[in-house]
């Protein structure tokens, strides 16, 4: 009788374990699980492949400024030249709607009607 009673018990708890696994598998199988699936592998493929490109951008600047200095320095270019300041336009008008602009310091004037 107890081995009945064994052999019943320990065939319901594989019945109960195989079923739970299949409705697991099945649930795992419908069209909006596989899509959402696809989805986030997608994503992370995504993610993966920016890093990727980020990395490599960034190893392609650093070895375009260190060959920039290598280069500069065998051609004797200064690596970092004196910029000129930016000039400042300013706009003043005349009483004959003449438009008077000053570039740095030297004075000019344009009368829109005089092109014509």
């Amino acid at each position: 009788m107890f081995r009945r009673t064994f052999w019943f018990t320990t065939g319901v708890a594989a019945g109960v374990w195989a079923t739970t696994k299949v409705n697991r598998k099945l649930k795992q199988l419908t069209p909006e699980n596989l899509a959402a699936t696809a989805a986030n592998k997608a994503l992370e493929a995504g993610h993966r492949l920016k890093d990727r490109a980020v990395g490599f951008a960034l190893d392609v600047r650093d070895n375009m400024a260190q060959r920039e200095a290598e280069l500069g320095d065998a051609l004797g270019i200064n690596a970092d030249p004196e910029l000129p300041a930016p000039r400042r336009y300013a706009a003043i008008e005349n009483r004959n709607n003449a438009k008077t602009y000053v570039v740095d310091g030297t004075t000019y004037s344009y009368n829109r009607n005089e092109d014509h």
